[in-house]
C-alpha cells in the first residue's frame, strides 16, 4: 500500500480531482471566471465570485464526468502543482549551477548565463511535468462515491467563498 492510498490523502487527493473539475465546468459556463481553490480532507473552498447555483450545477457535473470516466479534468493548467514542480526543477537547476562558483561577485556573475540558461531549461521540461504530478500524485480522479454533502457561501472582506463539504 502506498502512502497515496492512506484514507485522508486519499481524501485530499480526491476533493482536490473534484475542486480542480468543478472549476472546469464552470470556466466552460462563465466567461472569464476568475476562481482559485483549496482542497483539504473535508472537502475544497472555491474563491470567487460565482453564483451559488451555478458552483452547485458544477460540481455535480463534474462528478457524474469524474464517474463517467473523463479523468482529465483532474488536471488544471493553473496548479499550484504546475508551479511547484517549475519552481522546485529551476531553484534545484540553480542552484547546481553555482556550485564551485567562487566567493565573488565577478564570479558569480560570470555563471549568470548558465544560471538563466539551466532556469530556462527547468521551466520548459516543467511544462510537463506538472500535469504529470497532478494526475499521479496530487490528484485522484476515482471519486470511490466522494460526493458533496453541503455547499455553503461566505464573504471573507469583499471576497465571495464557497466550502464544499464532501463524504
Amino acid at each position: 500500500m502506498s502512502i497515496l492510498d492512506w484514507e485522508p490523502i486519499s481524501r485530499v487527493r480526491r476533493n482536490h480531482a473534484l475542486e480542480h473539475a468543478t472549476l472546469q465546468v464552470l470556466a466552460q459556463s462563465i466567461p472569464n471566471l476568475r476562481m482559485a481553490g483549496y482542497s483539504d480532507a473535508r472537502g475544497f473552498w472555491l474563491v470567487g465570485d460565482a453564483p451559488s447555483d451555478a458552483i452547485r450545477a458544477a460540481v455535480e457535473q463534474a462528478t457524474a464526468r469524474l464517474e463517467g470516466g473523463e479523468h482529465s479534468l483532474a488536471v488544471h493548467p493553473n496548479c499550484g502543482t504546475n508551479f511547484v514542480a517549475a519552481g522546485f526543477l529551476a531553484g534545484t537547476l540553480a542552484w547546481l549551477g553555482m556550485l564551485g562558483a567562487g566567493r565573488g561577485l565577478r564570479s558569480r556573475l560570470e555563471r549568470w548565463p548558465v544560471i538563466v540558461s539551466l532556469v530556462t531549461l527547468a521551466t520548459i521540461f516543467a511544462q510537463p511535468l506538472g500535469p504529470v504530478l497532478q494526475a499521479r500524485v496530487t490528484t485522484l480522479a476515482q471519486l470511490n462515491g466522494l460526493r458533496a454533502l453541503s455547499i455553503t457561501r461566505s464573504m471573507r472582506g469583499d471576497v465571495p467563498v464557497h466550502r464544499v463539504l464532501t463524504g
